[in-house]
């Protein structure tokens, strides 16, 4: 029998690598590759289920929520120190490298 690919093993994959990589970007374009990944991968895994011998790439898509959920971590993690250190330091010290010294070293009380 010949076995088909599934529709979308490959954007799953890609967008788990984007997710990753795009965590470096405050966190947001990780967050929103990730979960266009995860629903993606969620219809094509209902497609295999549904007739397992008729498709054939189903490890990429495997492999591709696994990238999906590491970069959902990664990006959520990041996002949420960045709000951390927003909150703490305040923008405009953020903007100014000297005077974000100066504030953590009023935080270490030196």
């Amino acid at each position: 029998m010949n076995q088909q690919k599934l529709p979308n093993a490959t954007a799953v994959l890609v967008l788990g690598i984007v997710s990753i990589v795009g965590c470096c970007c405050y966190g947001v374009l990780g967050l929103i590759a990730g979960i266009i990944g995860l629903v993606l991968y969620k219809k094509d895994n209902a497609l295999y289920q549904s007739n397992p011998t008729l498709y054939s790439d189903y490890n990429n898509l495997n492999t591709g929520r696994i990238l999906c959920i590491i970069g959902l971590i990664l990006s959520a993690l990041y996002l949420v120190l960045n709000i951390v250190m927003i909150a703490v330091f305040g923008w405009e010290t953020l903007s100014d490298q000297e005077l974000m010294q100066e504030r953590i070293r009023e935080l270490m009380g030196q």
